[in-house]
């Protein structure tokens, strides 16, 4: 191996002399170094404008931005009139004055900036502090320091409900809580109490989430069987100069862990009656939600998402008799997208509105709640329903947004759209091509449409939310300034996938000096995980990640392959005890015909990197691929599922844990690797362990192979940080173009 790659790096130092200037020079990095200087919105006029509708009005205010000078609006999209938000001279004269600072009123940044629905008063964050600004009076009042965010637990916490917290009954005059883990009653007037139930222990108590039925004569929560938790632990080698390392503790599942069950229960306070749920309909809990009173008090909504994900249902249990029926079943041989789910119960409570995959495309359903059938599909076709924006029930209209209805355009661009409950009258709010983002008034008579593509700066409209006829023309970026600067536009690029039809989407970003004549090494950054769709499709003048490797010598892509989310159901579920797949065949078939188009595209240097779930397919990448990888780069990789959290790993490899996992473990296929590796994880990573990558590097070490590992101390979650940034810049550098890259101290940072 190390005799082809010497003969890998003559042919490349040969082929530098034949074609002019050597790559990856002091040259390039300092300036692929200032590029996020160099390509910034303040080079784009009117690519920013961000308007913000103003609560219970149809005024929203926005920023135009030109020669790096701000400008606050405010507009009346009724009458189109539009006028200056506040004076800029004043408001910076005085804030300048209780600051002790000079200010520039062309500069003012007015964080978390809110409009009084008068538009008379301001109230904005500004170096820490909040204040509140009379516009007619010029009138500042300094509010204090920003209170801090409050601290809320890790994302991988499991509430154990059991807080000490009331449950208040409807008429004020009952409470309802938990002692002891058992539910006692309490009256408000007399304080008298009284105990409810009396099975509760602390292997199987009752929650203290208590809802009241409507009527007040009875209440509904859960009782819970909990189950012994899973911790990971990281070392924080070095808090402080001079401090020692401190242990941390972190709540952590892991696939095939047992999970705690919930039981939902009813009780009748008038007559101390207690009903339970018991049975199939409820067993093999993922996670139980609810439960939710109909407006009857008649009957209590919870759902059942099963776990391995195959069965999903909506369950309604009778205050009457304690008998359960489904409302809803969702089922699926490979995985059922719960976390998609949207459901919307009416008002009238005879309705449900329902999202579902089940037709091989996201759609909406709406159903008979009484019957549990469907009444009608709401949406339909090959394309694939976002989000649901707004309910419009008195008019019985839905906004919502959605990708791939218009097939002459890139499948993932969003558009805005309205459509009635029986399906009727689909219109399209957002009608000119591109990548929409649009925001509502609150009366939903106007929106906000912002439309870019990767090449194309924004263009923000005022629309007409019933038709999506434009009222007004709020601006339109330009990129003049930014072309001059040296701005290379990233190119969409389509070719077929690994079946020969099936187009793929990707991007192709070019070095500012990109010469046609010259040949260039290919990287590849990738982030192939189920779950969405990554390849950039709005405007970004700098995409840090991907722009400055690709100014020191060379063509940096990106794709999404098969595995990925919203083009179909089918297109997703490639992944299903499938993770080793990657997507990486559709990847590899998508660079063959980039570069049989273009062939300075040189394939024979393909170089991949990626973090999180990229750490672990670029590593993958190389040990599966080593004919077409050359060398990877990969960050904070979840490299052995099994040791990764429980919902992102059982969603795609199911449960019980089988041989998919094993098949997709890095760890299991060390062995394998025959090029070029460089390893990075922080050592406070709290979203995939650490210990994930370092047993990679053990039976990397164990299987005698070279490759490289850079622990970055304090670090958490990263795809490397400037440190690891350079570290990765070096390493293709060296590998890729055979060149022995600049001394870091001769580099010129920003």
């Amino acid at each position: 191996m190390k005799f082809e790659i010497k003969l890998l790096f003559a042919a490349v130092l040969f082929f530098s002399f034949l074609t002019g200037k050597a790559q990856g020079t002091l040259e390039d990095y300092n300036r692929a170094y200032s590029l996020g200087k160099k390509y910034n919105y303040g080079y784009v006029e009117n690519a920013n404008l961000s308007p913000h509708w103003i609560e219970n009005t149809d005024s929203f205010w926005f920023i135009t931005e030109k020669d790096g000078d701000k400008s606050y609006h405010l507009m009346d999209a009724s009458t189109k009139k539009e006028k200056p938000l506040f004076n800029q001279e004043k408001l910076a004269s005085s804030l300048g004055k209780e600051t002790g600072k000079e200010l520039n009123p062309g500069k003012l940044n007015l964080e978390r900036l809110r409009v009084s629905p008068d538009c008379k008063d301001l109230e904005f964050v500004y170096e820490g502090k909040k204040w509140k600004y009379n516009i007619k009076n010029d009138r500042l009042e300094n509010l204090g320091e920003l209170p801090p965010p409050p601290v809320m637990p890790h994302w991988m916490v499991v509430d154990e409900e059991k807080s000490d917290s009331e449950s208040i009954s409807p008429d004020g005059n009952r409470s309802a809580f938990v002692r002891d883990n058992n539910v006692w009653l309490k009256n408000k007037e007399t304080g008298e109490e009284k105990q409810l139930t009396f099975d509760g222990t602390i292997g199987n108590y009752y929650s203290s989430y208590i809802s009241w039925s409507p009527d007040g004569n009875k209440i509904a929560m859960n009782k819970i069987r909990p189950v012994d938790k899973r911790y990971v632990y990281y070392v924080e080698s070095s808090p402080a100069k001079g401090s020692q390392p401190i242990l941390h503790k972190q709540e952590y599942a892991k696939p095939g862990d047992e999970l705690r069950q919930k039981t939902p229960v009813i009780i009748d306070v008038e007559n101390l009656k207690v009903l339970t749920v018991a049975g199939d309909l409820i067993a093999n809990q993922y996670e139980l939600y609810g439960p939710e009173w109909d407006s009857e008090s008649e009957n209590i909504l919870f759902e059942n998402n099963e776990r391995a994900h195959k069965n999903y249902r909506v369950l309604e249990m009778s205050a009457k008799d304690g008998q359960v029926r489904p409302l809803i079943e969702e089922s699926h041989d490979k995985y059922i997208n719960y976390s998609r789910i949207f459901r919307h119960y009416t008002e009238d409570g005879k309705r449900i509105i329902w999202s579902s995959e089940r037709d091989n495309y996201n759609h909406l359903y709406l159903y008979d709640k009484a019957t549990g059938e469907v009444i009608n599909q709401i949406t339909k076709g090959p394309w694939y329903v976002r989000e649901v924006i707004k309910v419009d029930e008195p008019n019985e209209k839905i906004y919502f947004s959605a990708n791939g209805v218009n097939t002459d355009e890139d499948p993932y661009h969003i558009r805005y759209y309205s459509i009635n409950f029986d399906g009727s009258d689909m219109r399209d709010l957002t009608p000119s091509p591109g990548m929409h983002r649009a925001s509502f008034s609150d009366d939903y008579k106007y929106l906000i449409d912002v439309c870019s593509t990767l090449s194309e700066a924004p263009v923000t409209t005022l629309r007409d939310a019933a038709t999506g006829k434009e009222i007004k023309r709020l601006g339109e970026g330009n990129i003049e300034k930014l072309y001059e600067a040296g701005w290379k536009a990233p190119e969409v690029f389509v070719a077929p996938g690994r079946d020969g039809k099936t187009p793929m989407w990707g991007v192709i970003y070019r070095p500012s000096n990109f010469d046609p004549e010259k040949k260039y090494p290919v990287i590849e950054y990738i982030y192939q995980g189920p779950g969405d769709q990554y390849v950039p499709k709005s405007f970004t003048p700098y995409y840090r990640h991907i722009m400055p490797l690709a100014e020191l010598g060379f063509i940096v892509v990106m794709v999404d392959g098969m595995g990925t989310s919203f083009r179909s159901r089918e297109f997703e579920n490639i992944c299903y005890k499938n993770l080793v797949d990657a997507g990486l065949p559709d990847h590899i078939a998508w660079l063959k015909a980039a570069g049989e188009k273009y062939p300075y595209m040189d394939l024979e240097r393909i170089g991949i990197y990626g973090g999180s779930a990229g750490g672990q397919e670029s590593l993958s990448a190389l040990l599966h691929y080593p004919d077409f990888y050359k060398a990877a780069y990969s960050a904070c990789g979840c490299h052995d599922n099994r040791m990764d959290k429980i919902w992102w790993n059982e969603q795609w490899l199911g449960y019980p844990i089988d041989e998919s996992y094993i098949e997709a473990s890095n760890v299991e296929n060390a062995a394998m690797l025959k090029r070029p590796l460089m390893l990075v994880v922080g050592e406070m990573d709290d979203n995939v362990d650490p210990a994930s990558t370092m047993q990679v590097a053990d039976a990397l070490i164990k299987a005698n192979k070279d490759f490289e590992l850079v622990v970055l101390p304090g670090v958490a979650h990263t795809l490397g940080e400037e440190y690891g940034e350079h570290k990765r810049f070096d390493f293709f550098v060296k590998n890729l173009l055979g060149v022995t890259p600049p001394s870091w101290d001769a580099i010129t940072y920003p």
